[in-house]
């Protein structure tokens, strides 16, 4: 059994642990052994924390008895350690009466008496009647007695304030709740706007006026403010299962905004919450609130949408609405036979019917903006295509063929239009092989099936004309098409690829050479045989030098480009991909020059021209590219600190990939948005969007990265002073990192830091100690040093002096280890002359001033030879302070006549002055 002060040490750790189950189980491991500690103090105490943890922790049910036995124990046996907390007890009163309205068990008698023993207590003790007026009229609300609440709530009003009354921020709660139940939005707004201007350090604040502000913003036509609003309250009300009713009211306010596809995700995530709701009331209203939601699936045909509930068979929206809608119903009959009103059930009701707002909100931070900006399309420039109308059938293929070669498309269809509309099928079986060809090319790309069969024609009439050149190239072309259509035999068409080959090495032009070669770098590209592939494009590559065709070259660089990008040949890759952008850039076509800045931009290194080469791609259509384009622009544009437009584009990204069901790439792009999101400063959007990353890369098991998209939502949460959330991400990250002491020792000391700014300076050492034996694995002298003197510095505050006093020659031997390089570089300088500052306050601190003098000989000269002047003269204040504390005023005024009349401690300067004149007066 456990010691008393073992059990005190236990409650405080408790104090350090938010609301929420680890906490209650602490509490009620005290309270197993309280009794029997033999200190009553002790068991008073516990019990009244145990009540605030119950209630604060979901399990509200067991704080009556905790709360009874303080109230019992308090009037039955007065004791001094009474006083200390009557305040406390006093105040959970208030907190005792909401609970009990939540019961339906509970006779509405002794809710009553409850308020009526606080009013008691309240006029005893001297206290005015603020909060009893209010209570009394949020219990008169709740049975609907509506004159009754009225005159209740207009005493609460007039009664001045107490220091038993809420906080600067629940009361607002309430009167903006009883504003919007009369309409009254813009005053309700008006209300709240200096509170939320103020700082809220109350449990339930800022979180429960931001979710009554929802609707007071969406009805006053504040969209922006709103959807704010749902984010920050949501934000925090999502961890914790006391807050099951509050995440209701952010289910009702998706359905009623337009956002039933973020409702049903909030809906989902919670479900289960309600086989252990927190009291019956809010079980009630979460419910209800679910089905004014199914029901609007319902209603939009998505009724056949499945829920998934643990233990369960997968349940229908439109059944779960019915199986909901019984259940809350049932709840309110049972409070209205309680309350002896209907004004549950009436309410009840009116929420589950509730109809949507006139207004449509944008409340999930990764659905897109309507409408999606779009990046202005590059339209191809109408040209009038000239075809003389006595040319020949020749003539006309003649014709096209030299659109072709120019890749002008457009021109080259309105050719082949024009042959089809003067001459039928060509007799010819050299014009009808050269047709062919062109019908086949000009096919869509999708349509393989149909280009095979316009090149087997092809093929055939080459074959009759006698041009067997001709017919194995495309006899070559249609193993190339097969094997891009995955359709056939792979090695079949490899055969009859390097067939063609041999036979245009043998008799083709360097032409045919170059397009036999590149058609067989293009199969190997598909078969990722990426070596195969480059040596046979370099092949392609030195045909087509000797064809004097600068479109024939840029076309091989796009192809190398790709080759080479994807052999991990970066260099080379952007090289061709620069040279293929140029040229279709200047000449044309805009499609040819998308689909080469699309290459670019996934290869370039400066993010400006990232920018412009996918916002190049993403204005020319190319199909399949809009993913890329974006994900790639937003994080260029994260890298020019264009944030705000980054947002757009990874949006977008995160859109498009839930569109095609590629869960890799949403991902991926949901880590950037949240980078981008939390560089804007909406730090809201940022957490929610970091924590779907998180938990979509640990699933699919990207370790890395899911580490990274840890650590993001670390420093969001702490960026949004959620320390809690912040620590616990950064320990799991340590342990994440068991084999990366680099890694674990930079993530130890940001965990110390953060300890060490909430003055949780022990922790804060402990930390940082971790985290300097990390970095000495990891070999990084330098870290080690600094993180030495962070733990020298909470170790002072947290009054380990002995502790501390360890650390000194610790860090001095760390110095003589440096290796010889390190020794004079800046960052040692400067560890080394701000350890000796700390030093001297970890000793004069405590008076020890000849002590500290030694220690900081030196420190000044170092700082001053990398040019940190303001802390040597900072070092050089602290050596003179403690020259003149320890008897040697001489000295120290010496010194601080060294350091400019602004860098001195006037008060020291003057005392030393002072002594000094005393002496040479003697």
């Amino acid at each position: 059994m456990k010691t008393a002060a073992e059990l005190w040490d236990v409650i405080e750790e408790a104090h350090d642990l938010p609301y929420g189950a680890a906490q209650i189980a602490l509490v009620e491991q005290v309270l197993r052994y309280a009794d029997g500690a033999g200190d009553p103090a002790l068991a008073f105490y516990t019990r009244l924390f145990a009540t605030t943890a119950y209630i604060y922790g979901g399990e509200s049910v067991k704080a009556f008895a905790t709360f009874s036995w303080c109230v019992s124990d308090f009037d039955r046996n007065p004791q001094p350690y009474h006083e200390r907390w009557t305040h406390n007890l006093l105040w959970l009163f208030k907190t005792m009466i909401s609970a009990l309205t939540k019961f339906p068990e509970i006779p509405l008698a002794r809710t009553y008496a409850v308020l009526d023993d606080m009013e008691r207590r309240y006029r005893e003790s001297g206290h005015g009647m603020q909060p009893v007026y209010k209570h009394r009229y949020l219990v008169a609300s709740h049975i609907g007695a509506a004159e009754e609440a009225h005159s209740w709530f207009e005493k609460w009003r007039a009664a001045p304030r107490t220091e038993l009354s809420d906080c600067e921020g629940c009361d607002p709660t309430t009167l903006v709740w009883h504003l919007n139940d009369r309409g009254s939005y813009d005053e309700a707004v008006e209300l709240a706007a200096p509170v939320l201007a103020g700082r809220l350090n109350c449990t339930e604040q800022p979180q429960s006026i931001l979710s009554e502000l929802m609707v007071s913003y969406v009805q006053s036509g504040r969209p922006a403010e709103a959807a704010d609003a749902h984010r920050r309250s949501y934000l925090v009300e999502r961890g914790n299962l006391a807050d099951l009713a509050g995440i209701g009211d952010h289910i009702l306010f998706c359905a009623r905004t337009g956002n039933e596809a973020r409702g049903l995700e909030i809906l989902q995530r919670h479900i289960d919450w309600l086989d252990r709701a927190p009291s019956p009331s809010a079980g009630m209203s979460f419910a209800a609130a679910g089905v004014a939601l199914l029901r609007r699936l319902v209603a939009l045909d998505h009724g056949d949408t499945l829920i998934r509930r643990a233990g369960r068979e997968e349940v229908t929206a439109a059944a779960l609405a019915d199986e909901l809608a019984a259940y809350a119903t049932e709840l309110a009959r049972r409070f209205d036979a309680r309350n002896g009103t209907d004004h549950q059930g009436e309410s009840i009701a009116e929420r589950m019917s509730a109809v949507p707002y006139a207004v449509g909100l944008r409340l999930s931070p990764t659905a897109r903006r309507t409408p999606v900006p779009e990046a202005p399309k590059i339209e191809s420039r109408p040209q009038t295509v000239e075809i003389p109308v006595e040319a020949t059938e020749a003539e006309l293929l003649d014709l096209a063929e030299s659109h072709l070669d120019e890749d002008d498309f457009d021109s080259f269809g309105a050719v082949l239009e024009a042959y089809a509309s003067r001459f039928p099928d060509p007799v010819d079986p050299r014009l009808a092989g050269r047709l062919w060809t062109f019908r086949g090319i000009q096919i869509p790309g999708d349509d393989h099936e149909g280009t095979i069969a316009a090149w087997e024609r092809a093929a055939a009439a080459w074959e009759e004309a006698g041009e067997p050149g001709k017919a194995s190239s495309l006899r070559a072309r249609i193993a190339t098409e097969r094997a891009r259509a995955e359709l056939g035999d792979p090695d079949e068409a490899l055969a009859t690829i390097k067939a063609d080959i041999a036979h245009q090495d043998d008799n083709g032009t360097h032409r045919d050479r170059s397009s036999a070669w590149l058609r067989l770098s293009m199969v190997y590209f598909m078969r990722g045989r990426l070596d195969d592939a480059n040596e046979a494009g370099d092949r392609a590559d030195e045909h087509a030098a000797q064809c004097g065709e600068p479109r024939r070259l840029a076309y091989h660089a796009l192809i190398r480009a790709q080759n080479r990008g994807a052999a991990n040949r970066l260099d080379e890759a952007r090289e061709a991909a620069r040279i293929a952008w140029n040229f279709y850039r200047e000449h044309g076509p805009a499609r040819s020059g998308a689909e080469a800045a699309t290459v670019y931009g996934q290869l370039a290194e400066d993010p400006a021209e990232v920018v412009t080469a996918m916002t190049e791609s993403l204005a020319g259509g190319v199909p399949g590219a809009e993913l890329v384009g974006h994900a790639l622009r937003g994080r260029a544009l994260i890298a020019l600190e264009r944030q705000d437009e980054a947002i757009d584009d990874l949006v977008e990204a995160v859109a498009i990939c839930a569109e095609q069901e590629n869960e890799r790439s949403g991902m991926f792009a949901r880590q950037d948005l949240a980078q981008a999101y939390r560089m804007a400063g909406r730090l809201v959007e940022a957490a929610e969007v970091a924590e779907e990353a998180l938990l979509g890369l640990e699933r699919l098991g990207f370790v890395e990265r899911a580490n990274d998209a840890r650590f993001l939502l670390a420093g969001v949460y702490r960026d949004l002073d959620d320390s809690d959330r912040a620590l616990g991400l950064f320990r799991e990250l340590i342990e994440a990192l068991a084999d990366n002491p680099d890694g674990r020792g930079q993530i130890g000391e940001e965990a110390g830091d953060l300890l060490y700014k909430l003055d949780r300076d022990a922790e804060a050492a402990l930390t940082f100690q971790a985290a300097a034996e990390a970095l000495r694995e990891a070999g990084d002298p330098v870290g080690e040093l600094r993180v030495l003197r962070r733990r020298l510095m909470a170790l002072n505050y947290a009054g380990q002096v002995a502790e501390a006093e360890e650390v000194i020659p610790l860090h001095a031997s760390r110095c003589a280890e440096l290796p010889a390089e390190l020794v004079e570089e800046p960052a040692v300088q400067w560890e080394r002359g701000v350890f000796a500052f700390e030093i001297g306050n970890l000793l004069m601190r405590r008076g020890r001033w000849a002590e500290a003098v030694p220690h900081l000989a030196g420190a000044p000269e170092r700082l001053r030879s990398i040019g940190a002047d303001r802390e040597a003269d900072r070092v050089t204040g602290m050596r003179a302070e403690a020259l003149l504390r320890s008897g040697r005023a001489v000295e120290a005024l010496a010194l601080l006549e060294t350091l400019p009349p602004e860098a001195r401690i006037s008060e020291v300067y003057d005392e030393a002055r002072e002594v000094v004149d005393r002496l040479n007066d003697r």
